[in-house]
């Protein structure tokens, strides 16, 4: 039986890949070709062939396995633009990067946390069973709870967990570890720390996460859309739960109307992004991480000509009277804002910028503003500085006008079904159940840190850090543990983090490829992909069109497991099984899941069939929902929906962000200068070159870049590539193709030089996750392979989020001469005996 799919609907995938020259194209959403296997031709094929059903965050697919292999995977025959990640799955499956048995860092193995953690990162492992590894991991936890208690210990969850809700591994392994004690968790996540921070203060939600207004409504309302930092053709191929692509239709029908003139598009954005050359936008240049002072020249433009909406700053605003002093110049810098302020600054001419405010206040205008804008110092900044320009147009709650920070991801603006969707396995202790070490004694230290300060609690212990409003005391833990989460692709500053972990004890990861997190480590558990267990998933993740069967393609290959079994395994030795399990395995707990979703959408009218029908369908889908306008109904009565906010409405001026005293975050938005800064900022003498390090076009962040084939389809000479303008690589002698030196004070790498059009004088991009491949584990070794974050600066945006700063990066590029490196991440440790003598792996 085939489920081939349609690959000429609608003609989105002919006009999507005739962009932008063919280098920084939009992704192929239908894919040309997947990979096929040879099946064994000695025995009755069609005995041994099955076809199954299985999601993940890049869609939903069918694979075909013969004899327990995978051969082949195809689109879900529902989703009409599917991304060609899906040709990664094999690859992922099959990858020489997989763990294949539980392992344990040579030293630590001799000398457990006495062990010399200079050595961490030299990849010599010894093979042990999985009863030893487990009882490791209990010991060094009896060690730390008993010798100095919940402080000591930190679980790294934050990350893009592999999808199924039964086999959540951050829920399994936080619930594994609540049994036996307390710990020191996080705050925040790397996506949107800042903006996730600093918009409840604004808005009243944290908006990054939240759903915006529907396609259809945009399409039919909306005169003027400007997309600011956000590519959505890239960054919609992914989801949280299994994508469903549908936001692709509208952008097919987004540029239909483009080009008949129906709807003017401007992508404001330092690069010529794939949305803006698929749809044939309108691209406004920005000089790097100078957006703030964009917006405020829009902001005096539209006060000095009268274009503001009084009546809704009146209704549904406070503190426009205290902002405007700073924007006519009257307080702090005594700079007058005006649009020849800003475009000294941001590049763009102080008449585009008025001709910008203009056309927004006199049509019908959507603001769509990118995370990228928030992973930068002071990255609260514009994002609160949107909120007010679109308070001054006064089309908050407006269909078809108004901002949204979050139309580039996750389908946000398809409409919702309405139905409820399957919870996961639970998190929590069960109740009135208590961990076997009850000490919540933190001595002194806090229980949380901001997730990109973890590495500062190491450096600096003890260290008190203003956050959120609270002082925090970073607690300097001994030992970490990491499942499902690549710390060592999501942190900034490789070097910096090799000095941290020096600091650490113990480092345990459980993961399903050897990626940088499991080299770092002293305790690996090779978990299965999610192809190789049951579970079951959301199928999209904000339009809740239904609910996908997550089919176990394969066996685990080698000795990997689910991870419900290797926690359930750890829970036997505090005598806990059957209350972690809650006496249920795989199979039930998906059926449990299942069943209470069903429960719960029985009175609501949604039909589901039985599990067993579910089961062997492999899907379930909901109808379309109703259109939605986000804010509408604050615009309606903003006394009875008030908005979050201390206040209620919207905070142009914000109290209470002011009586925390910030110097780097005040009662409204101010222009800072950064740390670095390129375009005659400061540094840019020695390194001009600003680094963009965005969300990668042909994987999720670092997940399939093991997957040899799919990264050999996109990798120049052999490395991650670094896009560079033509201007820049000719003052450089660089050609397309040619092997590169990125470098800064922080570090240095190896990359590919892709010579693209896109890219202007003083901008170059790699894209974050790929896989840090360092020569060897010393302070300073060049990664082989082109992990940006070897070179991005780890400081906090400010002191309210204290979220990454990765886009405030400069750097210097030269040809590389030499015999260059291979690179050394795609490949699995070193296996050594007691003595360090290598090992034959079997």
């Amino acid at each position: 039986m085939s489920y081939q799919t349609d690959r000429s609907r609608r003609g989105f995938l002919k006009m999507a890949s005739l962009i932008a020259g063919g280098s920084l194209v939009a992704p192929a959403l239908m894919a040309e070709s997947l990979l096929h296997t040879k099946a064994p031709t000695d025995v009755d094929i069609e005995t041994l062939t099955e076809w199954r059903i299985s999601g993940a965050h890049w869609g939903a697919f069918r694979a075909k396995v013969v004899a327990n292999r995978l051969v082949e995977v195809e689109p879900f025959e529902f989703d009409r633009y599917p991304t060609r990640i899906l040709d990664a799955v094999p690859g992922i499956i099959y990858s020489p990067a997989r763990v294949r048995y539980p392992l344990v860092r040579l030293d630590w193995y001799k000398h457990r946390h006495n062990s010399d953690t200079s050595q961490r990162g030299d990849n010599r492992f010894i093979r042990v069973s999985w009863d030893e590894a487990l009882d490791l991991i209990y010991e060094s936890l009896e060690r730390i709870q008993t010798q100095f208690g919940p402080w000591a210990l930190h679980t790294g969850n934050v990350g893009w967990r592999s999808v199924g809700q039964v086999h959540s591994c951050g829920n399994h392994m936080l619930r594994a570890i609540a049994m036996h004690g307390n710990s020191v968790g996080t705050a925040g996540d790397y996506s949107t720390g800042a903006g996730q921070v600093i918009m409840p203060y604004i808005l009243g939600s944290t908006e990054v996460y939240s759903q915006g207004t529907s396609w259809d409504i945009i399409l039919e309302e909306s005169d003027v859309i400007v997309i600011w930092g956000s590519d959505l053709v890239k960054n919609l191929q992914v989801g949280w739960n299994t994508e469903t692509h549908e936001a692709y239709g509208y952008l097919e029908q987004l540029k239909e109307k483009v080009a008949d003139g129906e709807i003017r598009v401007i992508c404001i954005d330092p690069v010529k992004s794939m949305t803006a050359n698929y749809l044939n936008a309108e691209h406004l240049y920005v000089n790097p991480m100078t957006d703030l002072a964009v917006m405020m020249g829009i902001a005096h433009t539209l006060w000095k000509e009268d274009l503001y909406d009084k009546e809704f700053l009146e209704t549904y605003t406070l503190g426009f009277n205290e902002f405007l002093p700073y924007l006519k110049g009257e307080t702090e810098d005594m700079v007058e804002k005006t649009p020849e302020w800003a475009a000294e600054i941001s590049g763009v001419p102080a008449n585009t910028i008025r001709e910008l405010a203009r056309t927004m206040a006199q049509n019908r205008t959507q603001l769509m503003i990118g995370w990228a804008l928030q992973r930068q110092q002071h990255g609260e900044q514009p994002y609160w500085m949107a909120a007010i320009v679109a308070a001054m147009l006064g089309q908050i709650g407006l269909p078809g006008g108004g901002i949204s920070y979050s139309h580039h991801y996750s389908s946000v603006g398809v409409s919702s079904s309405g139905a409820s969707m399957p919870g996961a396995f639970p998190l929590n202790l069960d109740f009135g159940r208590e961990p076997k070490y009850k000490s919540t004694d933190y001595k002194g230290y806090s229980n949380f840190i901001p997730v990109s300060r973890v590495v500062d609690a190491l450096l600096e212990p003890g260290k008190e850090i203003n956050y959120n409003g609270n002082k925090i005391k970073l607690a300097p833990y001994k030992m970490a543990i990491f499942s499902g989460a690549n710390q060592w692709h999501r942190q900034q500053d490789r070097n910096k983090m090799k000095r941290a972990y020096r600091n650490l004890e113990t480092v345990v990861a459980v993961d399903y490829a050897w990626t940088a997190t499991c080299r770092f480590a002293d305790i690996v558990l090779p978990a299965c992909t999610p192809y190789e267990r049951n579970d079951l998933d959301v199928y999209g993740t904000y339009s809740n069109r239904g609910i996908i069967a997550m089919h176990k393609l394969i066996d685990p290959l080698y000795y990997s497991k689910s991870d419900f079994d290797i926690w359930r395994e750890f829970s036997k030795r505090l005598n806990r099984e059957k209350e972690y399990t809650q006496n249920r395995n795989e199979m039930q707990w998906i059926e449990k899941i299942y069943m209470d979703c069903y429960n719960e959408n029985y009175p609501k009218g949604f039909y589901m069939p039985s599990f067993r029908e579910f089961w062997e369908r492999g899907y379930v889908l909901f109808p379309e929902g109703k259109p939605w306008v986000r804010h509408a109904d604050f615009r309606e009565d903003p006394e009875v929906n008030a908005l979050g906010t201390p206040s209620g409405f919207i905070e142009i001026y914000s109290r209470t962000i002011a009586s925390y005293g910030y110097e780097d975050c005040k009662g409204h938005p101010i222009w800072m200068e950064k740390a670095e800064r390129s375009h005659g900022g400061p540094k840019s003498d020695r390194y001009p070159l600003w680094l963009q390090s965005a969300h990668p076009d042909n994987r999720l962040h670092s997940q399939g870049c093991e997957a040899t084939k799919m990264r050999e389809s996109y990798a120049i000479a052999g490395r991650e590539p670094v896009f560079i303008s033509p201007i820049d690589a000719e003052k450089r002698g660089i050609k397309h193709g040619d092997l590169v030196r990125v470098f800064n004070d922080r570090g240095q790498l190896l990359a590919g030089a892709n010579v693209n059009n896109n890219f202007p004088e003083g901008v170059v991009r790699i894209f974050e996750g790929a896989w840090y491949s360092p020569l060897d584990e010393t302070i300073g070794s060049i990664d082989t392979y082109g992990d940006p974050n070897t070179l991005t600066m780890d400081v906090g945006t400010s002191s309210l989020s204290q979220a990454p700063s990765a886009n405030t990066c400069l750097v210097e590029i030269e040809k590389f001469v030499g015999v260059a490196p291979a690179p050394t991440g795609f490949h699995g440790p070193t296996v050594v005996d007691i003595d360090g003598n290598e090992t034959v792996e079997v």
